[in-house]
């Protein structure tokens, strides 16, 4: 089974969100491989006390940065490198610990964050073999971005299962599936309160679109 990346339009789009709805409605294992500022706590944590199915194992980072920075300017102020290979190698691991088992890979910002001086997050999902969930939040501009998003994923031929929807203003959802050409996998519409509960609900919305997009001759 091919590992699940959710990516965004861009940085605070709702990715963590979308990816503790995903790994709820999936039983899925999550793994975040590279964490770039942490002072308000990590996103495996967050995914961790939102997620409530007793199958879910929450997976370390392989990179835990300190610096709020775009990846590879974390790494370089901490004397590091990020290095793809060693990712790869701890997703081996991880993929043959839960066999058969959906596994749910958070990006760091949009598809072309830079990780070293010479690879992206699009590089990562290609060598991770994983097929993407994209998100994107109704802002000003967001169609562009998203736009933009889906022309990069076919231009490196990564696989897109559908989109993943944040946010009330406005509403351009049906306009961005329009021109895409992928599918929307449901809506998070702006929460009063950010829950486990509140994940258990939009899981069980979504769980149907989410099914069909990854078994879709089932």
């Amino acid at each position: 089974m091919n590992p699940i990346f959710i990516t965004g339009i861009g940085t605070d789009v709702g990715k963590t969100i979308a990816a503790a709805v995903v790994t709820e409605a999936l039983d899925a294992d999550y793994w975040k491989p590279v964490q770039a500022g942490y002072a308000a706590g990590t996103d495996m944590l967050t995914v961790g006390s939102l997620v409530s199915n007793p199958q879910t194992t929450i997976h370390p980072e392989v990179y835990k940065l300190s610096t709020p920075a775009s990846p590879h300017i974390a790494a370089r102020n901490e004397g590091l490198t990020i290095d793809l290979a060693t990712i790869q190698s701890a997703a081996i691991n991880i993929e043959n610990s839960i066999p058969n088992k959906p596994l749910v890979i958070e990006g760091a910002g949009g598809l072309l964050v830079p990780l070293n001086e010479h690879e992206t997050v699009a590089d990562m999902i290609l060598a991770l073999r994983a097929k993407v969930i994209l998100v994107s939040r109704n802002y000003l501009g967001s169609i562009n971005h998203s736009l933009m998003t889906a022309n990069c994923c076919r231009t490196y031929g990564i696989p897109v299962l559908g989109w993943i929807f944040n946010d009330d203003y406005m509403q351009y959802e049906q306009e961005i599936v329009d021109w895409t050409g992928y599918p929307s996998l449901g809506a998070i519409h702006r929460l009063e309160e950010i829950s486990s509960s509140a994940i258990q609900a939009l899981a069980l919305q979504m769980k149907p679109a989410l099914m069909k997009a990854i078994h879709p001759t089932t």
